[in-house]
């Protein structure tokens, strides 16, 4: 009788271990986009825009569902194509121009090879031209696309667009 009860208690305790062992969910900004069944998550692009343009005296952006589908029909050219540019579908005035999206301001970054949210912010962070775009002055909106292409160079095309209408 003792026997099963120590046994039973070890069981307890060994599945109470499995518990506090077991690793937190992931950040999605770390999900790796480099796979065919990963969706992006704008609202943590959002709030990691957004706080980074904080601390740096200027507001946050919300995510804009029109910017959002020139985002991934941009990062969809650019992979269709194996190519990353920013003028693959035309220039950026010109995209919103024939979708007729009222941009005041709108800037754009494009990027290739990053699988991972946080990975592509450090890299436009890290790289002077991207980074003014992200800390653009009055830009309130933002569009954000990552595209995975498995049989191109760089795996995922990403395109962040920023504007206010």
């Amino acid at each position: 009788m003792r026997a099963a009860a120590a046994i039973a208690g070890l069981l307890l305790l060994g599945g109470c271990m499995a518990d506090t062992a077991r690793a937190p969910d992931q950040p999605t900004m770390y999900l790796s986009m480099a796979n065919g069944g990963a969706t992006l998550d704008p609202q943590a692009a959002a709030s990691m825009i957004s706080l980074y343009r904080q601390n740096n005296g200027l507001a946050a952006v919300a995510v804009d569902p029109d910017l959002m589908k020139l985002a991934e029909a941009q990062s969809q050219a650019m992979a269709k194509r194996n190519k990353l540019d920013h003028d693959v579908k035309g220039p950026l005035e010109k995209r919103l121009g024939a979708s007729g999206y009222p941009a005041k301001l709108a800037v754009e970054n494009v990027s290739a090879g990053y699988h991972t949210l946080a990975e592509a912010f450090s890299g436009w962070r890290d790289s002077p031209p991207h980074k003014a775009n992200m800390l653009k002055n009055g830009v309130t909106k933002l569009g954000i696309a990552a595209i995975y292409a498995p049989n191109t160079k760089y795996k995922v095309f990403w395109t962040l667009i920023l504007a206010s209408t």
